[in-house]
């Protein structure tokens, strides 16, 4: 075992489930395999699941609790069995990192569907030894090379850091769905999910509509890329886009009445829901009568993952952070908690 420096929950903590405070401590990872790469970890997003894994893990835990699950970094130390990475190399690294590889949606290309279930970055168990993965809110991380990802020249790694989660899981949906030039696109909820889902959607050449609940949101979205922009809370507003668009793209993570949205759809239209809010959806059966779909779509697997970094290298597209320290991490996650960001922090490990 090797052992580097993480931000962790430990156990015994007092905080709620509302509260969260990490601390600097040194954690334990598994040695590297002739198939693995070590990698100094130089940023790493700060996401949504984080903080819903912290609540969970408070009051259970028997060890130290890494979150982080977008992250780029340095590779220092390469495997004897692996021929594409290179020491010095920066890389990208998602919430997968590793699977069964022989399962039907391992070998087609999907594999956080994986049969047998994927290896997580944290909170998940490595399929060789069963040992326990932890973040990378932490100096190094150690991975199997093929769910690395070389990271884009000319892209901010720090922007790339959210694309292995955030970005991902929008592209998956607007890829498999064809969304392209002329595609009219609707975007529920324009956070650090949807104003990634923005920016990819306006540079395939779909026209893109916003629905928000705020209308001081408009010059934003149209920032972003955005074509229209609808108040949904305006009836009369959201009668004149009915059965107008092709794809809605829904990333609010509370529960929320799918029908209006649904009713946003042309004949065969399809909602994706990218959140799982704990209280669910509303779904009026109603709603989908017209031949609309309901899709769930989450991560992706390594040809998308790979595919959507080659498009954000091409047009020029990153997350838009705002960098903390790693020492900040306790700002970021309250911070978080409170909506008090714009679209995502990245924490510098360096720092």
């Amino acid at each position: 075992m090797r052992t580097t420096r993480a931000f962790a929950l430990l156990p015994g903590s007092t905080d709620g489930p509302d509260s969260t405070v990490l601390q600097a401590t040194t954690i334990e990872r598994r040695d590297p395999r002739p198939d693995d790469v070590v990698v100094r970890v130089t940023f790493c997003g700060v996401c949504h699941s984080d903080l819903h894994a912290l609540d969970a893990a408070v009051g259970h835990l028997d060890g130290p609790f890494v979150p982080g699950h977008e992250f780029v970094g340095e590779v220092v130390e390469v495997g004897t069995e692996v021929r594409d990475r290179t020491v010095g190399q920066l890389v990208a690294v998602g919430n997968i990192v590793d699977s069964c590889g022989t399962c039907a949606a391992c070998l087609g290309g999907d594999e956080p569907y994986c049969a047998e279930y994927p290896t997580t970055t944290y909170g998940g168990r490595d399929r060789i030894d069963g040992t326990p993965t932890q973040g990378a809110y932490a100096d190094e991380y150690v991975v199997r090379a093929d769910f690395t990802y070389p990271v884009p020249a000319g892209l901010d790694p720090a922007g790339v850091a959210p694309l292995m989660c955030a970005g991902v899981t929008v592209w998956q949906p607007l890829a498999h769905l064809g969304v392209g030039a002329g595609t009219t696109v609707g975007l529920v909820g324009l956070g650090g999910l949807g104003h990634l889902a923005v920016k990819l959607a306006a540079a395939l050449g779909a026209r893109v509509t916003v629905f928000t609940t705020s209308p001081g949101k408009e010059d934003l979205a149209r920032s972003l890329g955005a074509t229209d922009v609808v108040v949904s809370s305006d009836p009369q507003a959201m009668a004149a886009v009915a059965q107008t668009l092709e794809v809605v793209i829904d990333t609010v993570a509370a529960g929320h009445d799918l029908a209006p949205y649904l009713g946003a759809l042309r004949i065969d239209g399809t909602l994706v829901v990218l959140a799982i809010p704990a209280e669910g959806w509303h779904l009026d059966a109603m709603a989908v009568l017209p031949r609309r779909r309901v899709m769930g779509s989450g991560s992706a697997g390594r040809p998308d993952t790979a595919a959507m970094l080659a498009f954000a290298a091409e047009h020029g597209i990153t997350a838009d952070v705002e960098v903390l320290g790693a020492t900040e991490v306790d700002t970021a996650l309250s911070r978080l908690r409170a909506g008090d960001v714009r679209f995502r922090f990245a924490l510098d490990l360096s720092r």
